[in-house]
């Protein structure tokens, strides 16, 4: 569900996003910016879902495992 949402910016802002960006692709622009800062990802649930793919947890383990033997020849 979308919410409308009124701020109030300097002329030369304004003036910016319409040149620029457009007058009717503002909203999506404004929201692209700002949702990384206030919508958090549930990485609980994103990380069980992507567990639930048996190939892809496979090829997680291998790339683990060749990468654990590499460390093995590191020299500190």
């Amino acid at each position: 569900m979308q919410k409308k949402l009124t701020i109030t910016v300097d002329e030369e802002v304004y003036t910016g996003l319409h040149k620029v960006i457009g007058p009717r692709k503002i909203s999506r622009f404004v929201q692209e910016i700002v949702r990384p800062y206030v919508v958090r990802p549930d990485y609980e649930a994103a990380y069980a879902e992507m567990s639930k793919d048996k190939k892809r947890e496979n090829e997680a383990l291998k790339w683990a495992e060749i990468t654990f033997k590499d460390m093995d020849h590191e020299t500190m």
